[in-house]
């Protein structure tokens, strides 16, 4: 038997969703929410389940195509919410879910901090297997401009450049992606193309620690699109 409902979830708890969902992000389209459960349970503050699908959000300068997650056992303030203040978690919450990026929502995200941080990391680490004892001195007085990604089956193409004040330097990284644990990413097999002065050798391989709140269960990369299905745990 589904449990009893009346208002409180069109009226109260979905806008305070929508509103908390669009606080997160910077840009999302299409952003469709629909709530599980009754009114006895989400009166002390229970919600037994969010469902939640968008198109094109933007989340810390990240790009997403197509967003389909859940959320279940989420405990809320519903007291402060039912005054007009903020939804807001009371609980770290289970999210499980698939997101879709193709090449252009991750040219869309070179620049995020996120990622750019990682390939300059990445670079460094290149330079350093190569020979030079000082990557970031090999890297000081450049800035590095990632601007094109390329998605091939199991494989991806960086392209960037490093910037000089008076030149560029272009910088190009093959690499395979793997799972190297359930919130790890490998990159493997690995090489880069480049002209600097400093000797870059391949490495059998990088790894990106996406950190222990990210459970990733498949990743998929096929020509033009990279889908990703796991769980995160979404702190207060």
């Amino acid at each position: 038997m589904t449990p009893k409902q009346t208002g409180i979830i069109s009226t109260v708890l979905s806008p305070a969703c929508h509103v908390w969902l669009r606080s997160q992000v910077s840009h999302v389209e299409d952003l469709q929410v629909s709530i599980e459960g009754g009114d006895r349970q989400i009166l002390t503050g229970y919600v037994p389940r969010v469902a939640i699908s968008a198109h094109r959000a933007v989340y810390q300068g990240l790009h997403l195509s197509q967003i389909q997650l859940a959320a279940e056992n989420i405990r809320i303030n519903l007291g402060q919410l039912l005054k007009g203040k903020p939804l807001r978690l009371l609980e770290p919450v289970p999210v499980s879910g698939e997101l879709l990026l193709d090449e252009a929502d991750l040219k869309a995200s070179l620049q995020a901090p996120l990622l750019s941080t990682a390939l300059t990391d990445l670079l460094g680490t290149l330079l350093q297997s190569g020979g030079s004892t000082n990557p970031a001195q090999a890297l000081k007085d450049r800035s590095i401009n990632w601007h094109d990604v390329a998605l091939d089956a199991n494989r991806l193409t960086l392209a960037g450049e490093l910037v000089y004040p008076d030149n560029t330097t272009p910088v190009v990284i093959h690499a395979g992606l793997q799972l190297a644990s359930s919130h790890e990413l490998r990159l493997a097999p690995l090489d880069i193309q480049t002209s600097l002065n400093s000797p870059v050798a391949n490495l059998d391989g990088y790894q990106i620690d996406l950190g222990p709140e990210v459970d990733i269960e498949e990743l998929t990369l096929k020509p033009g699109q990279l889908v990703c299905r796991g769980r995160i745990r979404v702190l207060p």
